[in-house]
């Protein structure tokens, strides 16, 4: 039988080229694919493992596609996922989320980067690989990511990333080091709004924004909002204040599409300690305080549904995957995985509960593919 995902994975990966010669091509791709992302998802983290559970889950995974060959050896696994392009695999990953993102007119698209620990190799020196993800938060879905072998060049990778996506009527959030004119014309050029930190490591505009805020505030020309949390002993206490930036101001012209600036204090008590920042963001936004707030505590989910999870579920610094392009396409794979224990909502558990439950329940899985939309 075939499934809604089958059919998603056959649409938008047919197409990538496969890097095998003629003669090695015992296994179709799609079946390999397919075969990677429910054994990731089944707690498999690693190409023996992935072998493993394709043995032993044969017959289940034969309902959906034929698999005449079997399954490939995990060194079989590894040589393929390393050759595969990354451009034309993330193009399509892009693809596969869009079909069920299709709208994100209004919706939280955080971006931010991520490192793959383990991804290292001191013996060819090989430096840590870095991801960077577009997350929409409230569908809690990887929309699109691309990757860098050096952190500073997470800049042009987000800004690749946003030409590749559709973000019309999206507000696209980051922190200061996205904060650049260049990514803010592109998101602009997509129809879509930006919230974005601000650093001191750019000092005209940390202190014209800073200036701005604290005059508005003496004449009472600002909004502002506050929010007190308590969650497992510890108290947060949160204050958003934005300004609306005058019409002829020089900013304007600088920062395109520019509209509001603002600064958020955060209080955080832990028993005694007591911990406090204050941090500055940019936006083009022309909404009020409470949505400003609102997209900024968006944005921060990021790191405890999908940073957490990936590393503390799926222990993603922990692999050590490192030839060639295999360290991508296994980050790819574990978000595809992610996608779909997220927007699962018949499973009444957590992440890591619903991976246990698949990795011996075949029902189960079958249910978290057929309701993954």
């Amino acid at each position: 039988m075939s499934s809604h995902f089958t059919l998603l994975i056959s649409k938008h990966f047919e197409d990538i080229t496969d890097p095998r010669v003629n003669r090695g091509h015992n296994y179709c791709l799609i079946e390999l694919i397919f075969l990677a992302v429910c054994a990731t998802i089944s707690r498999a983290e690693g190409w023996a493992d992935i072998e493993r559970w394709g043995n032993s889950k044969l017959k289940w995974l034969r309902q959906y596609l034929p698999y005449e060959k079997g399954i490939p050896s995990h060194d079989t696994l590894g040589r393929v996922f390393a050759r595969f392009d990354t451009t034309e695999f993330n193009a399509a990953l892009i693809g596969l989320t869009g079909d069920i993102a299709s709208l994100v007119a209004g919706k939280t698209i955080a971006i931010d980067g991520k490192s793959l620990r383990g991804s290292h190799d001191a013996a060819t020196s090989k430096s840590v690989l870095h991801v960077v993800t577009a997350y929409a938060t409230e569908m809690k879905l990887v929309i699109g990511m691309r990757s860098v072998e050096d952190k500073s060049n997470e800049i042009p990778a987000a800004q690749q990333l946003i030409d590749m996506l559709h973000l019309k009527g999206a507000v696209v959030t980051a922190d200061a080091m996205h904060c650049q004119r260049q990514t803010v014309e592109k998101i602009i050029a997509k129809k879509a709004d930006y919230l974005l930190m601000v650093k001191e490591n750019q000092p005209a505009l940390f202190q014209e924004v800073d200036r701005l805020v604290l005059a508005a505030m003496e004449n009472n020309q600002s909004r502002r909002t506050s929010q007190r949390e308590r969650n497992r002993g510890r108290e947060e206490h949160r204050e958003v204040e934005i300004v609306a930036v005058p019409a002829d101001h020089p900013l304007r012209e600088q920062w395109k599409g520019l509209q509001s600036v603002g600064v958020i204090y955060r209080m955080r008590k832990i028993g005694q300690q007591i911990q406090e920042e204050t941090e500055i963001f940019i936006s083009s936004l022309t909404t009020g305080v409470k949505d400003h707030a609102k997209r900024i505590r968006e944005h921060w989910s990021i790191e405890n549904s999908q940073h957490y999870i990936l590393d503390v579920t799926f222990q993603e610094d922990a692999s050590r995957i490192r030839k060639a392009n295999g360290p991508e396409i296994t980050a790819g794979i574990r978000r595809m995985a992610l996608n779909i224990l997220q927007r699962d909502k018949t499973i009444r558990d957590n992440i890591r509960g619903k991976r246990v439950r698949c990795s011996y329940d075949d029902a189960l899985l079958s249910q978290l593919l057929q309701h993954f939309q």
